[in-house]
């Protein structure tokens, strides 16, 4: 299990991939990519997130 991405809520600001301390999240283009194994469901990115986009 992992976080989950509303891509027609992401903007692509990387906000998210930056927060993430296990390195789980990627920004490809204005995509952002959840590696799952790398996942904790920490939730920080979800915290941070200022559209919504990430959900657990």
């Amino acid at each position: 299990m992992a976080v989950k991405v509303k891509t027609e809520s992401c903007i692509g600001c990387g906000t998210c991939v930056d927060e993430c301390k296990f390195g789980a999240l990627l920004l490809e283009g204005e995509i952002v990519i959840v590696r799952e194994e790398d996942c904790t469901l920490c939730g920080d990115c979800v915290a941070i997130c200022v559209t919504g986009a990430l959900e657990l």
